[in-house]
This record gives structure tokens, C-alpha cells and sequence, in this order.
């Protein structure tokens, strides 16, 4: 029993660590990783230096109802240097959804600022896209910014874009 709990003690540090792996670009298909150089290309242009992702940055979901994994990349907590805001402001901050087409590309379908996002529950109905809910901007909803804005939509692999009225 002894051994066991040694063996158990010097196993839980490597499991644990397993669980803490790094952010790393190459886990993604290449257009997730084009949507992530734009975290780098955005901090070199404002001179930032290192871009560190959060581990959440990019969300593998079910968006469309395929049976294949889309793509959320949301840079809310991603740090350019010691520079506060390269990806946030008052609109919210950077997301992009992703969608995995029939033949296993992907491709971009929303590119934009949100202050946050929801995915609604999974409808009932066995392969229907789900819905997200975006919190924007008041301006998109005919207000301003502080105002709330919130809009639904469900996603295809067809782009959209919010437009202010």
C-alpha cells in the first residue's frame, strides 16, 4: 500500500501539469492560426513586444450542427507586452468565429468587436445550428455606447457582420 502512495504521489505533479500546457498556435487548422497572427501583427504595429494568449483564447464548439468542431477565438485576455487595450475597447473586445466546412477547411464567418457572447443551449432539434448571443456596443442597436445591445444569431457558414442602423 506504501509503494501505491508513493507511486500516486509522483504521478499527480506530471497530470497536473499536463492540465496547465501552454497556448499554442500549432494545436489549431491553419486558419485559426491566421486569426491569431492578427494578435501579433497588432502588437508589433503598436510596438508591444511578446503576445501571450490565454489558455481559453480559442473555444472548440459545435457552432453549426455538423458534427464538427468551429472555432470562437476571443482575444479578451490576450496581453501585448505591457500595453492595456490592444484588443479591447469600447466596443468590447476581439472575436472571431470559425466554421469547419464539409471538406475540413475553415473559414472565417464573424470577425468584429463584442463585449461578450453567450452560446445558447443547444436546440432540440438534432443538427441545428446553435445560437450565440452577443452583447455590442449600444450603436449597433441605434444608442451609444454605454446603452445595452444585445442580438442573437444563429451560425451558419455563412458570414455575417453587425451593422450600425
Amino acid at each position: 500500500m506504501r509503494y501505491l502512495l508513493i507511486l500516486l504521489t509522483m504521478l499527480t505533479p506530471a497530470a497536473r501539469a499536463d492540465d496547465t500546457k501552454p497556448f499554442n498556435p500549432a494545436d489549431y487548422p491553419p486558419a485559426v492560426q491566421k486569426a491569431l497572427r492578427y494578435a501579433n501583427e497588432e502588437c508589433d504595429s503598436q510596438g508591444g513586444g511578446a503576445v501571450a494568449f490565454a489558455p481559453d483564447t480559442v473555444r472548440k464548439i459545435d457552432l453549426t450542427g455538423d458534427g464538427r468542431d468551429d472555432y470562437i477565438v476571443d482575444f479578451r485576455d490576450t496581453k501585448c507586452g505591457d500595453h492595456e487595450g490592444t484588443y479591447c475597447g469600447t466596443g468590447g473586445c476581439v472575436l472571431d468565429i470559425l466554421v469547419t466546412q464539409p471538406d475540413g477547411s475553415v473559414r472565417a464567418v464573424f470577425e468584429g468587436y463584442v463585449r461578450s457572447y453567450t452560446v445558447v443551449a443547444p436546440p432540440m432539434k438534432r443538427g441545428a445550428a446553435r445560437t450565440v448571443r452577443f452583447d455590442l456596443h449600444g450603436s449597433y442597436c441605434g444608442g451609444f455606447g454605454a446603452q445595452a445591445c444585445v442580438k442573437e444569431k444563429a451560425i451558419t457558414a455563412k458570414p455575417f457582420e453587425f451593422k450600425k442602423p
